[in-house]
């Protein structure tokens, strides 16, 4: 049944970060939600269906992205809504619990509910004339996800627990005062590392969320019992993000950045500066620059680029085609890494006049692995995934090394025999064996002992390696920010400095 009381509601999808932005509309005038830092997707739905913006809103200072928000309400001369209990220093209107707002034919209403930051705020929309009882639509934020909740750690360590409670209620009281056909909208919750865990909805409604959301099936201490233990850590470049938009976020420039020529390349890998390659991990292992980084922009690119990235590196992108690398270059304004410093596109042999300077990875799958271990039993396997990942299976005799935590440990890893690094599903294992390739290869020593087990996790238990669960330690609330902020690297330029990656100076946030 379709209520009169329902918006138009348009969706922005991010898939990169796991998130959404929304317009909701009556057909004219149009309020906007959660928008990232490209607004031209935004501005693009409201010409195509003849809108106006006249509201812009944010649900919480964001921690995984920038902000659109801020322009998009100065260029279109909206009002600009955000939680007052943020307190940025920018024009806008703070809103508070019970606020509403007129957008044309439809009401906004502003619900406080706490929890994945202390001032977040959901917003119920319907419409005005509508002649049915039941409020049109909820967007959540990182509040009430589609079967899931917005994590509570990325404020402060001290806070996490309280803000898990916070959440609790917060979604209790949504579920407490929406109707059971009510759309939910979250920003959160498409594989975005802002849940708390991750869950396979796109859609729903309240009714929904009464029997799949944890915060409505579990009693408030289990709920955050279950929380709080199945939290994994969270991108480094989060550390970034909200001084940007609590500052309001700057213009940015999407044209192409300036081509590079080969010896332009080199003399950028020497100096330690990150020349990513876009291509998928499998060409890459085939043949690639010395010293280039592998992330594959089909993958999951731009979250794995802002968690191992030393702040501040100069960026250089190598792509098949222009195209591949506009669009990552889209990805990273979107974490406010603005303007990379050179591109270049075709395929190594474009990137380089020496051959010398071209290396290969060599690659296997779990089954062939399970044949090495057979005739070999003290091989070296490096599994690089997070601490829950590597509790809930993993190989017996392998040793573990979390991907983010590979830069400071380096001296750990064997150069005298082979290295089998694995992850979940091989995208975060190729970005580490090229990461640990580029650190030494200004001294013209790459780390060749270095193979890829690219496979997906699933299909070791199908092999012979013996699999064996891990102890899980007790932790501490607030465990995983210190730990993400522990690696929150600065750049600094390679010379005189013997890791290579970057400065060991931390982000301050």
């Amino acid at each position: 049944m379709t209520y009169t009381s329902t918006p138009h509601v348009l969706v922005i999808e991010t898939p990169g970060l796991g998130n959404r932005g929304y317009i909701a509309h009556d057909g004219a005038q149009a309020v906007v939600i959660d928008p990232q830092r490209d607004i031209d997707r935004v501005e693009h739905l409201l010409a195509e269906h003849g809108l106006v913006a006249t509201h812009v809103v944010e649900t919480h200072v964001h921690n995984d992205y920038v902000t659109g928000g801020l322009e998009l309400a100065l260029r279109h001369g909206a009002v600009y809504l955000v939680p007052a209990d943020a307190a940025v220093p920018f024009e806008h209107t703070p809103v508070r619990d019970g606020d509403t707002f007129t957008v044309g034919g439809l009401v906004l209403t502003v619900v406080a509910t706490p929890g994945h930051t202390p001032h977040h705020v959901s917003y119920s929309v319907e419409r005005s004339e509508a002649t049915d009882v039941y409020p049109g639509a909820i967007f959540t934020g990182g509040s009430m996800l589609y079967g899931a909740v917005g994590r509570p750690d990325l404020v402060k360590p001290e806070l996490t627990e309280g803000l898990a409670h916070d959440q609790w209620h917060s979604v209790q009281r949504l579920a407490g005062r929406l109707a059971n056909e009510t759309y939910v909208y979250p920003t959160h919750g498409f594989g975005s590392f802002c849940a708390a865990t991750q869950n396979e909805g796109t859609a729903g409604t309240i009714a929904d969320e009464r029997s799949n959301n944890p915060a409505l099936t579990n009693d408030e201490r289990d709920f955050v019992e279950e929380t709080l233990a199945g939290l994994h850590v969270f991108p480094a470049y989060y550390a970034h993000m909200v001084p940007v938009n609590a500052a309001g976020p700057e213009p940015f420039d999407l044209s192409l950045p300036s081509p590079a020529d080969p010896a332009e390349l080199r003399a950028r890998v020497e100096r330690g500066e990150w020349v990513i390659d876009l291509r998928s991990r499998e060409v890459f292992a085939a043949g690639h620059l010395r010293g280039s980084l592998s992330f594959d922009l089909d993958g999951p690119f731009i979250a794995y680029v802002g968690w191992l990235i030393p702040w501040g590196t100069p960026v250089t992108l190598l792509g098949e085609t222009t195209e591949q690398v506009q669009a990552a270059h889209r990805e990273l304004v979107r974490i406010g890494i603005d303007r990379p410093v050179a591109q270049a596109v075709g395929g190594p042999v474009f990137w380089t006049e020496d051959v010398a300077e071209l290396s290969t990875t060599r690659r296997v799958d779990f089954g062939r692995l399970a044949t090495i271990v057979a005739d070999q039993p003290d091989t070296y396997v490096l599994d690089v995934r997070q601490h829950l990942e590597w509790e809930d299976g993993h190989i017996v005799g392998s040793h573990h090394l979390p991907f983010y935590q590979v830069p400071d440990r380096i001296s750990e890893i064997p150069t005298d025999r082979p290295v089998y690094i694995s992850c979940g599903s091989g995208y975060r294992a190729a970005a580490v064996i090229s990461l640990l390739r580029a650190t030494v290869v200004a001294s013209g020593a790459p780390l060749e002992n270095l193979v890829h087990v690219d496979d997906d996790w699933s299909n070791a238990p199908r092999t012979s390696l013996p699999i064996e669960r891990g102890a899980t330690p007790d932790r501490p609330a607030g465990w995983t920010w210190l730990e993400s902020r522990g690696t929150a690297r600065t750049f600094a330029p390679r010379e005189g400095d013997e890791v290579g990656v970057g400065s060991t100076e931390r982000a301050n946030a």
